[in-house]
């Protein structure tokens, strides 16, 4: 059926709501418009749904939650986990709330409890709630950091991380396989009254902020500095306000500055349109707020808690540095072992984890401290994974996660991304390293000094529509058929294709094995003495092309000068391949 036939379909078919065929009609004689929304249906990928929310298939509304949580519903019954029950989240974006219901009564139509949050909550409560109920799954209705007109829809499994294979295929085998039209639903009085709709709420929480206060390791360092460490924070409209300030008042801190122009939830997202820790502009108000207390470190959480973004005081008053989502991580991993180094607790098989687009300066902190440096695929799902592998094992002390786009987890209460427990950490390392007069910033500092000058950088180019993505599949095709042999210069040595999971010595002509699963990401080592890198793939959430890339110098200047002269290169090649 062709997008105008879809089109037609939906205005026509009964099963359909007016509100809907009313948008459908407004934009009548947009046939860009109608194609945009009707070319195909919103993709179930690994991680469940996003998109802009609206009328159409390749939109996010009740229909396509509803079909979405009948293929959830089906496999969950295939599996035999009708009785186990789903937990369901959502965050402060639009339509978000209504979404949780509608998934929730859907479960509820095929038998499935559904145990949903009574107001917003972080994405890594969901991922708890999931593991404390005992539950089979989750549902997180979020589009995490996107513009305000999206939203999404991510499932989770039952050892509270999203969900990986087999179940993600198999999960998404059932949504395609079956109509839009399927969905079931039932009343939501009679599905409380079936006790098939169960609210949750105070009792999780405190049994989270209980979980994540037993991470915390220098509760002496915080009593000794808690009136003297100012903290400013702002959850920019979403999450991650009502938690955040709860751990941190309990573990004493009583100079928490909240930004209040960005304090309450609103998924519109008025101050910030662009919810992104990464981005600078979300951090304007904070740095204000910070200039005024004359804070030691600034935080920022993105609408649904997954995601913390950090500022540190520099030298002088009013100076404060924005740390990149992979020099938060070494300083996350570095506090971390430094304590555990300090009181001789680290242990025999403990372990950090990194995604292979993060920042290689971990590979060294693991070494200097003697643990493992594990890396896995892009998607914090993957390092849930490792820390279930360890726990089948026997085998593996989890130490601290970290993926590059500012997701952070200590602790093993959840397996996601975690900004609740990062600010929370952040916040305890502040102190203890402020008891002896030395800031974030210093400590940064001493991270280069004893590492060398790593240089990690993050690049995107946006696509979009049918004829974007068309685009970024196309490039990445181009550049696997042909990978460049040099690149700025430096011949490449080492090329990997994720998706083929093969390896390629440029050198040596040797084959071998990623022995990671497979994954649309293309990865190039160089043959250079300051360890460059390269990472291409499509981002798995928006219409972008994301690549990556990293080195070492021995100097500031050194760094600099050379990760300008590969992204440059990069840039060019990719630009090249979009042609």
């Amino acid at each position: 059926m062709s997008y105008k036939d879809l089109y037609n379909e939906w205005l026509e078919n009964p099963y359909f709501d007016e509100e809907t065929k009313q948008e459908l009609r407004a934009i009548e004689n947009d046939e860009k418009e109608i194609e945009e929304r009707f070319y195909k249906e919103l993709e179930f990928g690994t991680a469940g749904l996003r998109g802009i929310i609206g009328a159409g298939t390749n939109r996010m509304n009740f229909y396509t939650v509803g079909k979405a949580t009948q293929g959830l519903a089906n496999y969950i019954i295939k599996m035999n986990g009708q009785d186990r029950g789903v937990a369901i989240a959502y965050d402060s974006r639009n339509m978000s709330p209504e979404f949780a219901d509608a998934a929730a009564l859907c479960l509820a139509a095929n038998g499935i409890k559904a145990y949903v949050y009574d107001a917003l909550r972080p994405t890594p409560m969901l991922s708890f709630a999931v593991r404390e109920l005992g539950c089979i799954s989750g549902i997180n209705i979020t589009a995490s950091h996107n513009p305000a007109e999206y939203n999404g829809y991510k499932v989770y499994w039952e050892d509270g991380a999203q969900v990986t294979p087999p179940h993600d295929e198999g999960i998404t085998a059932e949504v395609n396989a079956i109509d839009i039209t399927a969905a079931k639903t039932m009343d939501k009085q009679e599905a409380i009254d079936k006790g098939l709709y169960i609210q949750i709420g105070g009792d999780i929480d405190d049994k989270y902020i209980a979980a994540i206060k037993k991470v915390v390791k220098q509760q002496g360092a915080i009593d000794k500095v808690k009136d003297k460490t100012k903290i400013v924070y702002t959850p920019l409209h979403g999450t991650g306000n009502i938690p955040v300030r709860r751990v941190l008042e309990e573990l004493g801190f009583t100079n928490v500055y909240v930004v209040k122009e960005q304090e309450m939830p609103n998924g519109d997202f008025p101050t910030c349109p662009y919810p992104n820790p990464e981005d600078p502009q979300t951090f304007e108000l904070a740095v204000k707020l910070g200039t005024e207390v004359d804070a030691d470190l600034l935080m920022a959480t993105d609408p649904d808690a997954d995601r913390i973004g950090i500022y540190v005081r520099g030298e002088e008053r009013g100076e404060y540095i924005p740390l990149t989502g992979n020099m938060q991580g070494c300083l996350l991993c570095e506090y971390e072992l430094d304590v555990m180094n300090v009181e001789n607790s680290i242990p025999d098989d403990g372990a950090i984890i990194k995604t292979i687009v993060s920042t290689n300066m971990a590979n060294d902190i693991a070494e200097y401290y003697n643990v493992d440096c594990i890396e896995t695929l892009t998607g914090f799902k993957y390092i849930g994974g490792k820390i279930l592998e360890f726990e089948k094992s026997g085998h593996g002390t989890f130490v601290a996660g970290f993926e590059e786009s500012y997701g952070y987890l200590v602790g093993t209460h959840a397996r996601d991304k975690d900004a609740v427990v990062a600010a929370m950490v952040f916040s305890e390392a502040a102190a203890y390293y402020k008891q002896w007069d030395i800031s974030l910033w210093d400590k940064i500092k001493e991270l280069y000094w004893r590492y060398g000058y790593w240089r990690d950088k993050t690049e995107s180019i946006t696509l979009k529509g049918k004829e974007g993505i068309e685009k970024i599949n196309n490039t990445i095709e181009k550049l696997r058929e042909n990978p460049p042999k040099e690149l700025a210069g430096i011949p490449t040595k080492v090329f990997k294709d994720y998706k083929f999971g093969t390896v390629k010595n440029f050198e040596t002509g040797e084959e071998s094995d990623t022995g990671l699963p497979k994954s649309n990401v293309l990865y190039f080592e160089f043959d250079c003495d300051c360890a460059a890198w390269l990472a291409i793939r499509p981002s798995g959430t928006e219409p972008k092309l994301k690549f990556y890339y990293g080195l070492k110098g021995q100097t500031e200047e050194e760094a600099d000068e050379k990760i300008a002269k590969l992204g440059e290169a990069t840039i060019n090649m990719v630009n090249e391949m979009l042609k």
